[in-house]
């Protein structure tokens, strides 16, 4: 699969730092790979914030959960790397 071929998906809130800094530290690697994120407030919905509540930040690329709180990046970059 190329990278070009999905999103990832960060679940977030407006008011969350940690948010914020995934997202800030993400953008170099989603440079890197050429991978584009959608950033979706989990308070926008009953059943994301149901399901993920106090977990995030969470990045997803579709049902797999990547990392929360904080980005691991040497993780997602090996993710990235292995679906290439």
């Amino acid at each position: 699969m190329a990278t070009n071929d999905f999103r990832l998906t960060l679940l977030s809130r407006t008011y969350c730092h940690l948010c914020h800094d995934m997202e800030a530290q993400l953008k170099p690697v989603l440079d890197e790979f050429g991978v584009e994120v959608d950033i979706v407030d989990v308070d926008s919905s009953d059943e994301l914030e149901a399901r993920w509540g106090e977990l995030v930040p969470v990045l997803l690329h579709a049902d797999t959960e990547l990392c929360h709180y904080f980005l691991d990046v040497p993780k997602v970059r090996d993710y990235l790397r292995q679906i290439r």
